[in-house]
Order: C-alpha cells, then structure tokens, then sequence
C-alpha cells in the first residue's frame, strides 16, 4: 500500500525506545482531557441560551473560541515539541486548560466565557499534537503502531462521550460553571500525571520556529471563521464579512510564501507530495467537518430549539462519541489487516448515512429512540475515520517528520472540527431567518403580536423568539420559530452528509489510483 510513497513507513528502519507504560497512560489521559474541553460546551448550549441570553452568532463564537487556538496552534506546538521536548507541552497544556476551565466557571457574561475557552483551547492545542507524537515516537511497527493510534483515538472519543455526562449530570444538580469546575480538576490530575509518569521525547533535528508562517495562518484561519460565523447576522454582503474572506485569502497566499522560503518551515508542503497523506488531510478537514458539525445540529436541536434538559442531551453525544470506546478492539484489528483507507472509506459511508437520516426527522418529535440509528451510524462511522485518517497520515512518513505529520494531521482535523460549528450554524441560521420571516409574514398573528416578534428577531434571531416566555407577545410567534429552526437544522445534516458522501467518493478514488499505481 505504501510502497509507491518513496518514503519509509515509521518505525521500519529507526532505532527505538519501546513506549512506557507511564507515558502511554499520560498521554491518554491528556487527549481525554483536551476532547472532554472541546466536547463539554455544546451540551451546554441550552443552559447558555437561558442564562447569558446569547444574541445573533455569540452562542456559535462559545464554542469556537475554543476550537479556534487549538486550529491556529497546534503546528506551532508541533514544533515546540520537538524541539524543547514533548513532557514540558504535555503538563504546561492541562495547566492552561485547566486555568481556562476556572475563568469559564467564574464567567458571568458571554464574552468572559468566550477568554475562558480560548485560554483552555491554547491549552488543548499543546496536548493534542504532542500525545499523538509521544505514542508515535515510542511505537515500533505498523502492528504496534496501529493498536496504539487506535487507543489513543478511543480515548479521544471517551472524552467526548465523557463531556455530555458531565455537564448532563452537574447542571441537572447545581450549574452548569461546576462543568467547567470537574473540567478543571481533572486538568490538574493530568498535569501531575504527566510529570510524574511521562518519558520525554523529542525530534530537534532540522526544527526551528517559524513566526512567519504561524503568523499568517493564524490571520487567516481566524479571518476565514469570523466571516462564516458573521454572515448569517451581519449579512453575508457586509462589509467586514467580504473583508474577512479577502483577508482570509490573501493570508493564505503569504502563509504559501512564508513556507516555500523558510528555512525550516511550520509546514513542508512537499509533504503534501505523499498521496496517502495528502488524501488524509482533505479528508481530515471534510470529514472531521462532517462529524462535528452534526454533533453540533444535535446540540441546538436538542437545547435551544427542543429545550430538553442537559442530561437528556448526553444520551445523544454517547452515540456519537461512546461507540468510539466500545469499537476499539474492532477498530484496531482491522487496522492492522486492511488498508487504512477502505476503513476510511466505510467510516465515512456510514457517517452520510446516519445524517441523511437525521436530516428526515420532525423536530417536533422529543422522544431519544428517533435518533439512535442516525446518530449510532455516525458514531459508528467516526470510530472507524477518526484512527484511520490519522494512521494513513502518520504511516506514509519518514520519522523525522513524525511530529509534523501528527502535529499537521491534528490541526486539520481540528480545523474541520472548527468549521463545523460555524458553518452548520451559519447555513441553519440563516435558512432559519429567513424561513421564520416568510411564515411570520404570512401568519395570522396580531400585528403587534408580529412586531414584538419581528424586534426580538432582529436582536437574537430565531433562537431568541424560540426562548421567550410562550404567554408574552413574541412568544406567540415561537412556534413559528421552532418549525424554521427545525427546518434550517435539517439542512445541517443534510450539509453534513454530502460532506462525508464528497470525502468517502474522494477515498475511494484515491483507493483505485493508487491500487494501480502498486500493480505499475
């Protein structure tokens, strides 16, 4: 399978060290922790709604300001890792994780929130890359290789699952800032965990920091998701919005210089070169869009428009996140006998599956049992495409690119994470703006019954007349919400679908190519 790469799979023809217990366990929990940070907002998002009164895009910027550092970081990272060792990043990125927990749960307005999990995401972007490369690093074959990413995967998704739990459970007996409180104590186990067990690691060969290209990237992914979120409440003709996706580009184009003349760049592209690795990350962005972009569709289904309590909601992330866990065993086995991408593929296949079928349900219906088969196909599905990705990514590379191409395939997959949010939220949105004004429009209601409406949505949008008291004056036009938020979700998943349907048609082809390029 890899043998038209050029390159060596890892592990092949390097001397190793085999992995620590300790490490392995350090790492573990590390990558449990930074995905129960990034899982545990969109549980809460009803509980946001209700208590800090988010207006237009500010409920999507929650969870985006996490996700956004951990997207712009995690080559920087990549890098540190190497070249200062991975130990330090391991415990310094549950420290700032865990402080950014602490602001989120002293917060009492939305855009503290928002300091607080920004603060936690530059944590999560130093514990993603660098316990990826650790396991990677102490591995010694594709056997090995392959049990530990899928280990490592499953523990990703025990976070995820673990998230909804978590904050079900704590808001259901107190609030929803003792979430953040758990968040981080467990912050602090994992930081002392990693510094009493973990074995250092580095790979300084060749690596030196690049400013240029972390500046430029950071400008432009940030640029490129202030407009997605922007769009929908500021219009998508706005002058910061089309200034936003101009920035974007022009970034991305210097991020391109920068790394064609930097002596020892953020990101290779030559990499890119590799097909195996080059088909893993479209995918990794694409498919890992898909998944959390569906997770968030359900959070808001389930939250603001449903108003179902937290732990009801957790009942749905355990399908998405928890068959991760329980699939480790399967996953690991046929990752070890098949090709990493016909496992891909099949992830991927089963993830549209389960969103065309989520786009099919009435948002009317609050009962779990409807989203047990669309929910447990995408779950299912992501099992499979999380570690596969990762080990196409990481077995097609030479070992003095280990901890760039774990470092890259991460920020990818992360930066497809971010995007889920944001444009899922942005397509439903404004679908369910404009959706609710052509039914207000045509209602029966009262005029002062639609002006009071017409004045809440201009302020908070759909999701705001969805939460008002149903017996005030825009609370009689909130059905009227609820059937346009519905709407606008289902195109969610729908959106979500055709992505991972694009990325498993774009695997498959790429399975044939290169097939024939092995016969050849």
């Amino acid at each position: 399978m890899f043998a038209t790469t050029g390159l060596p799979p890892t592990g092949t023809d390097v001397e190793r060290s085999p992995l620590a217990l300790g490490t392995l366990i350090a790492c573990c929990l590390a990558v449990c922790l930074a995905q129960i940070g990034v899982a545990i907002p969109a549980t809460l998002n009803g509980l946001f709604q209700q208590d800090l009164h988010p207006v237009g895009s500010q409920l999507t910027w929650i969870s985006d300001a996490f996700l956004l550092p951990v997207s712009v970081l995690e080559l920087t990272f990549g890098v540190l890792g190497d070249l200062f060792g991975r130990k330090r990043l391991l415990i310094g990125g549950a420290v700032l994780l865990g402080l950014g927990e602490s602001v989120s749960a002293a917060s009492h307005g939305v855009h503290a929130l928002w300091a607080g999990q920004a603060l936690s995401g530059i944590g999560a972007a130093a514990l993603f890359p660098t316990s990826l490369a650790m396991i990677v690093a102490g591995t010694r074959g594709h056997g090995e290789r392959a049990r530990l990413i899928a280990l490592w995967a499953g523990l990703l998704s025990v976070g995820g699952a673990l998230a909804p739990v978590l904050g079900g459970f704590t808001a259901a007996h107190g609030s929803w800032r003792w979430s953040f409180v758990v968040v981080a104590v467990v912050a602090g186990v994992s930081a002392l965990t990693s510094l009493l067990l973990a074995r250092d690691s580095r790979s300084p060969g060749g690596r030196s920091l690049d400013l240029g290209g972390q500046i430029t990237i950071g400008v432009s992914l940030f640029a490129l998701l202030y407009a997605v979120i922007q769009g929908p409440s500021d219009g998508w003709g706005s002058g910061p919005v089309v200034a936003g996706f101009v920035v974007a580009a022009l970034f991305l184009a210097l991020f391109v210089v920068a790394e064609r003349r930097a002596a020892s760049p953020l990101l290779r592209l030559g990499i890119f070169a590799n097909h195996g690795f080059a088909v893993a990350s479209v995918v990794a962005v694409v498919g890992m869009f898909s998944f959390l972009g569906t997770a968030y569709a359900t959070s808001i289904r389930l939250g603001p428009i449903q108003h179902q309590s937290p732990l009801r909601t957790s009942v749905a992330f355990l399908l998405l996140n928890g068959l991760t866990l329980l699939l480790i065993p399967v996953t690991s086995r046929l990752l070890a006998r098949m090709p990493a991408r016909w496992l891909l593929a099949i992830g991927l296949l089963l993830m549209a599956a389960g969103d065309f079928l989520a786009a099919t349900l009435p948002v009317g219906d609050r009962t779990l049992t409807v989203l047990v088969l669309p929910l447990g196909l995408v779950g299912t599905g992501f099992a499979f495409t999380v570690s596969s990705i990762t080990a196409t990514a990481v077995n097609t590379v030479e070992p003095a690119l280990e901890g760039m191409a774990s470092a890259t395939t991460n920020q990818l997959r992360d930066f497809g994470f971010t995007l889920g949010p944001a444009v899922v939220g942005a397509i439903a949105l404004s679908n369910a703006a404009s959706g609710f004004q052509a039914r207000l429009g045509r209602s029966s209601l009262d005029p002062a019954v639609k002006a009071a409406a017409s004045h809440v949505m201009a302020e908070g949008g759909p999701l705001a007349v969805n939460s008002v008291p149903p017996d005030s004056p825009p609370g009689h036009a909130g059905p009227l919400a609820f059937d346009a938020l519905g709407h606008g979700y289902s195109i969610g998943y729908l959106v979500c679908g055709v992505a991972a349907l694009a990325s498993c048609l774009l695997v498959v082809g790429a399975l044939r190519r290169g097939d024939a390029e092995t016969v050849q």
